[in-house]
């Protein structure tokens, strides 16, 4: 999202456009699903369950990822983070997408708590990009550090036949810790272990609720 030549109420609608397209439609991506090559695998229903959980999960994060980027475009006082921001956003739709298709796929559904998730990482990117741009890329980094551990054990869990989920499992983490190194490159600053441990108990909650409801 640019704030870049419009009002307060234009900014606004945008950022209700955005909330509604991550939560209830399929924004456009830019890249296919790297599961689309591969045949469906044959799962047994605790396997497909579990896939499923897994990839809830991973959209739920996705959703959230969206809403911080938007919140932190929202609020970054430099132009150019803005768009190291809308550019991340740009690229977590395509994770968002291929994690909604695999549900799909896997007969499954979304998380019905991701509007709840979506407004609370909207406010956080907000706040941290109202407070300054390396506290805003710095979370960006932290956060993304975590995404990272959470696919690495995913990948550990997923059924071994489910090569789908793990093709888009291992091309989310390729992603995902470039965003991170490039969030620091940028200027974000390093989050200190006890706020990583504190942001390490949220994603925990978050992944033991979405992965059931």
């Amino acid at each position: 999202m640019s704030n870049r030549n419009y009002s307060g109420l234009d900014q606004l609608i945008e950022c209700a456009d955005n909330a509604l397209l991550t939560l209830f439609a399929r924004p456009k991506g830019s890249r296919q699903s790297p599961a689309n090559s591969l045949d469906e695998p044959h799962l047994s229903d605790s396997e497909r369950k579990l896939s499923a959980s897994l990839m809830r999960v991973n959209h739920t994060g996705e959703v959230c990822a969206q809403a911080l980027y938007q919140g932190q475009a929202l609020t970054a006082k430099l132009p150019e983070i803005r768009e190291e921001m809308e550019t991340a956003a740009q690229e977590e739709i395509d994770h968002l997408n291929w994690c909604d298709e695999r549900l799909d796929q896997l007969q499954s559904h979304t998380s019905y708590l991701n509007p709840l998730f979506y407004a609370g990482s909207f406010v956080i990117g907000a706040i941290a990009g109202a407070v300054s741009d390396r506290i805003s890329l710095g979370f960006v980094a932290a956060t993304e550090d975590q995404v990272c551990s959470h696919l690495d054990s995913h990948m550990g869990r997923l059924p071994e036949a489910d090569k789908k989920s793990r093709a888009i499992v291992e091309q989310m983490r390729e992603d995902e810790a470039e965003h991170q190194a490039a969030a620091l490159q940028a200027g974000g600053i390093e989050f200190p272990p006890t706020v990583k441990k504190v942001m390490t108990k949220i994603s925990v909650l978050m992944t033991e609720t979405t992965s059931r409801i």
